[in-house]
């Protein structure tokens, strides 16, 4: 997949197009769900959860605010823990992508729109120990 990097002058939107309720279904009873509120006040808050059957496993509080006067950032808290920061790294109309090689995992967080769903991936730098998500509308297909 091709990005767009971010050119220094260039202050892109936030990715209005995150909003809403995503779900993931897995066969083996596995689910993944987050949450993105509407671009407002210079930032989107967003929550992810992840668990099997009736069992969540994993939580987690995000957002994604414009800093001042330089570019967006995605922020990071799981399990309600210490925030990390991911500066913007590429977008396009359709994708954003974020990067900290100094976090331990994940290094890159990538978010896109495919075919009417909202993709996830996270990853080291090099692309290894990558994991993703396919999400439908909450309620959708």
């Amino acid at each position: 997949m091709a990005t767009t990097p971010v050119a220094a002058q260039e202050i892109p939107a936030l990715p209005g197009w995150m909003a809403g309720a995503w779900q993931q279904e897995g066969a083996d009873g596995a689910w993944a769900d987050e949450y993105w509120t509407p671009p407002r006040g210079h930032m989107m808050i967003g929550a992810a959860r992840i668990g099997k059957g009736s069992a969540p496993a994993i939580f987690e509080h995000t957002r994604i605010v414009r800093k001042e006067g330089t570019s967006l950032a995605f922020i990071a808290q799981p399990g309600g823990g210490s925030a990390a920061e991911f500066p913007l790294v590429a977008y396009d109309g359709n994708m954003v992508e974020f990067a900290n090689p100094a976090h331990d995992y994940p290094q890159r967080i990538r978010y896109w729109r495919e075919n009417g769903r909202l993709r996830a991936r996270i990853s080291l730098m090099d692309g290894s120990k990558a994991q993703e998500w396919d999400y439908a509308p909450m309620g959708g297909s």
